[in-house]
């Protein structure tokens, strides 16, 4: 191709599309129209935007009149403080009251009701034919899904295959009658007539790139008997993409689709493919080259992307680089770059260019009439409900154009409605820019590889950022990303090596020397007990007594180092903790049975504590500047260790808790004694080595692990021990502060205790909950590591008018769990840590069984390993023993509230105050929880566990613990003595100056 005469030839057909919209404007712009106000007034209002859309949200949520009326004050205020666009339309003047209200808000629903029916085909297939029959008359194709976001069951994944089979059946029954486009039976010519597209995730429950291989078959299984039985009856289906995170199996599922001897040869079998990727052009390549080397048809629909805000806010906070493009002009050239490719490569890939921007479909049309491509090897597509003026001037300058259109009940609606809201109202989208903004046609038309190669060489003349001291700002270290064939086989390679090493042994670790005992620990797999990984000696009161006095002959020069040498040491560990990170979490994996990500998130959390707390003490070192100094005089604060450092440490962060308590007292200067976990020694010794590695001085740390009251209360009792810090059961916590308190012969000073102990966390579930997200965040937060975290929600507390479906789905979704060993990612769920853990827990489900009805418990596997079954109880109340005591395992009590102020007094009547949360799209109560919810972390709209150090310091009261949280800005200051120093500077009558 001649690329200036393509550049000239896509303007010139750009400038007639043009010519043949004319003036026309959509209606979903149109001033006349509530719509169109209401979308007129959100583009200049963005914080009118956030509450309407999340008002539209909510809106089928809500079936009772006074429930609309008062999420309506709430997002919008009251008479009239309510909007005027709002009120548009509405009878009277002055406040809105009484039945003046309710008509209001009535009005709302209808409008907003309305503005979802633009976009949506019919909530029932009988609505949805009409609509297309009606398109036909207009000379549109269609293609249609059903409205919906991800299964959150296996039952709901079947029940969408189910309706998919009847939605084909029920197009192909009526297609007979529709009116043709063309000669033929077919549309255009070679086009079948009935065309939908389905959702990978609506498939499958758990659809996972950490279980990949387990997805695909899953997804492939329920999607298999659809695309034969669409093949069969001469039918277009196409497989859409949705997040990123499930791309690489989407496409995988497709392949695996073609390669059926039924599909291989069938040319309507398609797959989307999203420009915004970054991905995506080599992605495409790689298809391509597969359907030429297997000579299979193959058809790519392809579209810029509706999730862009989503990838960008998921990536930023799991630390991972971005998938998608920043910005507008850079997808728009992928999708000119990408579609020419399909075009060349028209004799294997059918092209569906799906855009409403004038430039993108000029450009695909004269790259195809360039290179010769049949008219029947690529169409045109839009959004049904959008851009009327250029859908209608598309189909005159090419003849085909297909409406994408989706049908189904408005509740699941209102999420599609939502993206087709923030697509219009973008200021980067093309029809705002063309239909509200009012640009320039031939500003609306440049070319945009030239745009982006401008801004490319733009951004390569900024002067570069001007050096700072120190270490760079704090952040988390990123979340594994399973998306990547590397990350997802590192796991396995790990877990083999650490096999390869099972059965060493560890000694303790004494003044930098290695000690052994005649007594050792064996380590074992919770999934399979006879599997011994290692051991480690154990100390006695006598290694204590060393390890003790080893730490005080190291204290003085420790403690005197530069608070930036010590924060050295740590950041040096946190760069030993990031090297193993993958060995280290298949070693939690075997040991105390963490599922993978479990595993991986546990590892980044000790990286955090060290990256964290080694900033934090330098930010502390300076904190004296702050001090108030009058002339003639200087008021300096500096902190310094406590002394002796107690940790022990648990099981079920083996390396996240121990380390941060630990990279917290050893920052701060004081020496440590390290006892972990009987059950997870082996990780233990491993952060041992890893400080030994990392350079500390001897008699710095040491490595005591001990079996028994015996010994754990010597070390407790010690009159040299300052401080300990704790992390376990309420009733160990309980007795080291009893035992701390007294001060033992020969001690001057009083110990201070640190100790986070646990919770009997609730989730409360309001009645206007999206329970799409409600459901699994619950499940996640109960199930995640079968419940073995402090923070796990062990009681969900349902709002009345919820508790039918939300009871119904957590069910189905609960059913959907499978259990079995950590090292394979399909399970959801593994063994408990320990025998007496399981025995602990199946005590409690005959409590369960007393005090409430089961309403499922799962099979667990065969052929020993500690399992117990996955359970939900329900008919418990805030006395019940199963609503009050911790059981730490997989048992899920759930209760009913008449209201959601009854919710959070049942939540609130128990002595832990640890985590909590609400799902509620209701902005007063959710002000309500956050003033009256008494727990240390509140969690709103998403799922309990996983705090993040710096962004959510983790730590409760009441019973849950003592002091401040674990990764924030005031946790150190536990582990110091602040001194301060004033000094008179004044001389003769001479002070200097400041």
């Amino acid at each position: 191709m001649d690329q200036d005469k393509l550049r000239l030839r896509i303007r010139d057909c750009g400038r007639e599309l043009f010519r043949l919209i004319h003036n026309d404007r959509p209606p979903l712009f149109s001033a006349d129209r509530w719509t169109g106000k209401v979308l007129d007034w959100a583009m200049r209002d963005e914080g009118f935007k956030v509450r309407l859309f999340r008002f539209v949200d909510v809106l089928p949520s809500l079936k009772s009149d006074e429930a609309l009326l008062r999420h309506m004050e709430e997002y919008f205020g009251e008479g009239d403080d309510i909007p005027a666009v709002l009120r548009w339309g509405s009878r009277g003047d002055g406040l809105l009251a009484g039945s003046a209200a309710r008509l209001l808000a009535a009005g709302l629903r209808k409008n907003i009701e309305a503005m979802a029916g633009q976009f949506i085909m019919g909530g029932n297939i009988r609505e949805a034919l009409a609509a297309i029959e009606d398109l036909r008359r207009q000379g549109f194709a269609f293609c249609v899904d059903i409205l919906g976001e991800a299964a959150v069951s296996e039952a709901e994944a079947d029940i969408y295959l189910s309706r998919n089979l009847e939605l084909l059946a029920n197009l192909t029954a009526a297609a007979g009658s529709w009116p043709a486009l063309g000669a033929t039976a077919l549309d255009w010519g070679k086009a079948p007539r009935v065309n939908i597209a389905v959702k990978p995730t609506c498939f499958y429950s758990r659809i996972d790139p950490m279980d990949f291989d387990g997805s695909v078959e899953a997804v492939h299984h329920r999607l298999l008997p659809l695309a034969t039985a669409a093949a069969r009856q001469g039918a277009f289906l196409c497989i859409d993409m949705e997040q990123h995170r499930v791309k690489d199996i989407t496409l995988a599922v497709y392949r695996r689709l073609k390669e059926h001897p039924d599909l291989r040869n069938y040319p309507h079998l398609g797959v989307v493919l999203q420009s915004y990727l970054k991905e995506s052009r080599a992605d495409l390549e790689r298809l391509l080259a597969w359907a030429r080397e297997r000579n299979t048809p193959i058809a790519v629909r392809l579209v810029k992307g509706a999730y862009w805000d989503y990838e960008t806010v998921v990536a930023v906070a799991s630390g991972l680089n971005s998938p998608v493009f920043e910005s507008k002009a850079h997808t728009d050239a992928a999708f000119e770059e990408m579609a020419a490719t399909i075009l060349a490569s028209h004799e294997v890939c059918h092209l569906a260019c799906a855009s409403h921007n004038i430039r993108t479909i000029a450009a695909v049309e004269e790259t195809a009439l360039a290179l010769g491509v049949p008219h029947h090897r690529y169409e045109f597509q839009m959004l049904y409900g959008m851009a009327e003026p250029v859908r209608r001037a598309v189909l005159s300058k090419t003849g085909r154009l297909r409406l994408y259109g989706p049908y189904g009940a408005l509740l699941p609606g209102m999420g599609y409605l939502v993206r087709r809201l923030l697509e219009n109202t973008s200021n980067q989208s093309f029809l705002r820019q063309r239909f509200v903004d009012g640009r320039e046609e031939e500003t609306l038309l440049a070319d945009p590889a030239a745009t982006t190669a401008q801004k490319g060489e733009e951004q390569g003349t900024t002067a570069g950022a001007v050096p700072r001291e120190g270490p760079p700002p704090f952040r988390n270290e990123a979340a594994a990303d399973f998306t990547l064939a590397a990350v997802r086989d590192a796991f396995p390679a790990a877990i083999a090596r650490v096999r390869q090493r099972a059965a060493g042994h560890f000694p303790l670790l004494v003044g930098g020397q290695a000690v052994d005992t005649g007594e050792r620990l064996p380590s074992s797999n919770p999934a399979a007990p006879a599997e011994i990984l290692g051991t480690v000696a154990l100390a006695g009161p006598a290694e204590i007594d060393r390890a003790v006095a080893a730490a005080a002959a190291a204290l003085p020069g420790w403690r005197s180092l530069p608070e930036t040498t010590r924060a050295e040491y740590l950041f040096r560990t946190a760069a030993l903790l990031r090297r193993d990170l993958f060995e280290l979490a298949a070693l939690e994996v075997l040991e105390v049975g963490k599922q993978w990500h479990e595993a991986h998130a546990d590892v980044a959390e000790a990286i955090d504590f060290c990256e964290y707390y080694g900033r934090e003490l330098l930010r502390l070192a300076s904190r004296g500047e702050l001090l108030l100094s009058p002339p003639g005089e200087e008021n300096r604060c500096r902190y310094q260790g406590k002394g002796i450092a107690a940790v022990i440490a648990p099981w079920n962060f083996p390396l996240a808790i121990s380390c941060g308590m630990t990279a917290a007292a050893l920052v701060t200067g004081n020496c440590v004694l390290y006892k972990p976990s009987g059950l997870s020694p082996l990780c233990g010794a491993r952060l041992a080595a890893i400080y030994r590695e990392a350079g500390l001085p001897a008699g710095v740390f040491n490595f005591i692990p001990c079996r028994g009251s015996v010994a754990g209360d010597h070390l407790v009792s010690h009159p040299n021990v300052h401080l300990i810090a704790f992390t376990g059961s309420v009733e160990v916590g309980s007795r080291i502060v009893r035992m701390a308190a007294a001060a033992a012969p020969g001690q001057h000073h009083l110990k201070r205790v640190i100790a986070e102990m646990g919770g009997k966390n609730a989730i409360i579930v309001d009645e206007d909950a999206d329970l799409d997200e409600a459901v699994p965040a619950v499940l996640r937060s109960a199930f995640g590591f079968q419940g073995q975290k402090c923070s796990a929600c062990s009681r969900v507390i349902v709002v009345e008018p919820a508790w039918e479906r939300f009871v119904e789905r957590l069910t189905a979704a609960a059913r959907s769990l499978p259990l079995g060993p950590a090292e394979e990612p399909g399970h959801a769920l593994g063994p408990v840590v320990s025998e007496e853990a399981r025995d602990r827990i199946l005590a409690y489900l005959k409590v369960a069984e007393q005090e409430g009805e089961i309403l499922y418990r799962s099979e667990v596997p065969a052929g020993g390993g500690w399992y117990v079954p996955l359970t939900l109880v329900a008919g418990i109340s805030p006395d019940h023993r199963i609503a009050r005591e911790e059981i730490f395992g997989p048992v899920l009590a759930l209760m009913r509230a008449p209201s959601f102020a009854a919710a959070l007094a049942m939540a609130n009547r128990t002595s832990f105050a640890l985590t909590g949360g609400v799902f509620s799209r209701s902005p007063a109560n959710l002000a309500l929880a956050e003033r009256e919810f008494r727990v240390g972390n509140l969690y709103l709209n998403r799922g309990i566990t996983g705090a993040l150090v710096g962004r959510q310091p983790f730590g409760g009261f009441g019973m849950s613990g003592i002091g401040s949280k674990a990764g924030g800005p005031d946790y150190l200051l536990q582990f110091v003595d602040p001194v301060t120093v004033t000094e008179n500077t004044m001389r003769r009558g001479f002070a200097p100056e400041k």
